[in-house]
């Protein structure tokens, strides 16, 4: 039986301040909570999963990698389709999350718009042009 290397289950996403991280992603996804304890906090998106995890928990997961710091610059993009960009956009702005670039039409058939969580992983939100 071959290896099936195609459904992701958990992206892990290593954050400064875990309380500012489950705050932000609670006031902005409004995830279904899996599991939390003081370092992590698993939620739920759809079909897949987003484990924040402080970062002083991060090395013994990727040793004998190095976990980067978050002012090395961005090193990820998640990416959400949704149906309408400037519709999510007011909402954010509503929530008064600062927007990084966008609504902004892309030459591969989207619009995009990105923001930041405070740990400086980047997400994009894009719907499909016709």
């Amino acid at each position: 039986m071959p290896m099936q290397l195609d459904r992701i289950e958990v992206v892990t996403l290593f954050v400064d301040d875990i309380g500012e991280a489950k705050a932000f992603y609670q006031k902005v996804f409004a995830p279904d909570v899996v599991y939390q304890d003081d370092v992590s906090s698993v939620l739920k998106f759809s079909g897949t999963m987003i484990n924040l995890l402080d970062a002083a928990q991060a090395p013994q997961l990727v040793e004998p990698s190095a976990v980067s710091s978050s002012g090395s610059g961005a090193r990820v993009l998640l990416t959400i389709k949704v149906d309408d960009v400037d519709a999510v956009c007011a909402e954010l702005r509503k929530l008064e999350v600062a927007l990084l670039n966008g609504p902004i039409d892309r030459p591969w058939g989207r619009r995009t718009a990105a923001f930041a969580d405070p740990s400086g992983h980047v997400w994009e939100v894009a719907q499909e042009l016709r």
